[in-house]
């Protein structure tokens, strides 16, 4: 523990991937491409996915499964939607193995051929579309509110812990709805979800968008999006919520009988965040010394460490952080008492920062008998002393001091690191030597869009929702602008 990391400075990448293992959060699976989520790393997944699935619910959805194969027919109701993901899926041809006949192992069945291939999810669409054909018969059958948590594959070649893997998890929501005024409202309303939640619970500031034609999901005619800077100066779709229209109801025959009797098709959403939220959360808060944490997402928020020469001491300090940690449990707050004898404590404090806990209490006999107990906050990197009686409320305000001090810190990093450019060779300049969001004009065209991407690897991020109605002219081509979009290089 006592090892230096990489700096953010020295490789970017480096130290990200070193945070991640020095945390114990994940590791490399022998299955290439795929990734084992450890224990501590899976209790932040639990703790993002709890909040979630009860905003979820808050807002009227029920969790339901559905199949992670998919019949390779069901894929070709929907043009853009398989255009948009063929290069990207996993196909299950045979149902069955058998030994080799010289005994060399394991080989695929010739004769157990699927009459038709199935499809690893890459998405759950078609595979729900139809069976909403079936659950949605009248207006009354409306809103169907659905979400799912499943894992997908989604076949990459460079892949990148949390980021970018061919296996991850997320939840992925699906809803039907009798107007498309109130499929519209839903997409809008998930995506206010997420950026709640990205910045209450994540302390991520984020920016809310729509994605240009050429980057919206395969199959949506609006994508909303939640856009978010990393320290790198990088930007990270963190979440996106889809206004499908009618395209997945035409493909699967799902209509419904109004109040008049006419049956009409439903008009759909889809919406998702996963795994990624993860690197999202490494990538936004931690330092040169590991991960750091916002306390509401910890799975330990505050931990206490023992300083003692005896077991009799031990005794005496373990009676006093017992009676503490039953009161700050009591409050809600996670708590761990280390008292393994097997390390030191200085190991134990280079283990817990590392780790990201926001909290770390310790104290010896000399500090009980004098009625203190130090106290040191993980996003700073300081201690106090401070009196014992009290403490635990001390504590509780000083948790919610963390997750504010977070937030602001990542609003002013991407403040410091947003830029308005006019002309194109100055866009390319600032690109090279600051990195960030970047407002700039642009015409509204595909092929401007392309050309910017190209020879720069810069992307739209989002045409923000909240943007001054600021008519320009594109930095590209001159041509008229409506106003200014958010380009910036992107994971």
């Amino acid at each position: 523990m006592a090892q230096k990391y990489t700096t953010r400075e020295e490789d970017y990448s480096k130290w990200y991937n070193e945070v991640i293992g020095r945390a114990d959060l994940a590791e490399h699976s022998d299955v290439k491409g795929c990734m084992v989520i450890k224990p501590y790393g899976y209790a932040i997944w639990e703790n993002i996915k709890d909040v979630l699935d009860k905003k979820f619910k808050e807002t009227g959805h029920s969790n339901a499964y559905f199949p992670l194969f998919i019949p390779k027919s069901y894929l070709s109701k929907e043009a853009s939607h398989i255009e948009g993901f063929a290069k990207e899926c996993a196909v299950v041809t045979h149902y069955r193995l058998k030994n080799a006949e010289d005994g060399s192992g394991v080989i695929v069945d010739p004769d157990a051929k699927l009459e038709e291939e199935l499809i690893v999810r890459p998405t759950s669409e078609t595979i729900i579309w139809n069976s909403y054909k079936n659950w949605i018969q009248s207006y009354r059958d409306l809103p169907l509110l659905i979400n799912q948590w499943a894992n997908v594959v989604r076949w990459e070649m460079r892949t990148r812990l949390f980021l970018r893997t061919t296996e991850f998890l997320w939840q992925e929501g699906h809803t039907a709805h009798a107007t498309k005024q109130e499929a519209i409202e839903e997409a809008e309303l998930m995506n206010n979800v997420y950026a709640d939640f990205a910045e209450q619970y994540m302390a991520m500031p984020v920016i809310q968008g729509l994605k240009t034609e050429s980057e919206r999901f395969a199959g949506a005619e609006e994508t909303y999006c939640i856009e978010a800077m990393m320290q790198d100066g990088k930007a990270l779709q963190a979440g996106t919520s889809h206004f499908l229209g009618q395209n997945f109801a035409k493909a699967f025959d799902v209509k419904f009988a109004d109040k008049d009797g006419n049956r009409e098709y439903v008009w759909a959403t889809s919406w998702g965040v996963s795994t990624r939220l993860m690197g999202a959360l490494i990538m936004t808060h931690s330092d040169d010394d590991g991960l750091v944490l916002p306390p509401k997402l910890a799975p330990i928020q505050v931990v206490a460490v023992p300083i003692y020469k005896s077991l009799e001491d031990l005794e005496t300090i373990s009676e006093k952080f017992k009676e503490l940690g039953a009161k700050l449990k009591a409050m809600g707050v996670s708590f761990k008492y280390d008292d393994d004898d097997n390390r030191r404590p200085g190991w134990k404090f280079a283990e817990y920062e590392a780790k990201g806990v926001p909290v770390r209490l310790a104290m010896g006999l000399r500090d009980l008998e004098a009625g203190k107990i130090e106290v040191a906050r993980r996003d700073e990197k300081t201690k106090e002393v401070v009196d014992f009686d009290g403490v635990d409320a001390f504590i509780a305000k000083l948790l919610e001091e963390i997750q504010i001090n977070l937030l602001n810190r990542a609003k002013n990093f991407r403040t410091e690191n947003t830029h308005k450019v006019d002309s194109y060779d100055e866009f390319k300049k600032e690109l090279k030597v600051k990195g960030g969001f970047f407002h700039a004009h642009w015409d509204g065209t595909a092929e401007t869009e392309e050309k910017i991407k190209q020879e720069t690897k810069a992307t739209i991020r989002c045409i923000p929702l909240e943007r001054d109605a600021e008519v320009g002219k594109c930095m590209v081509t001159g041509k008229p602008s409506a106003g200014r979009v958010i380009f910036a290089k992107a994971y």
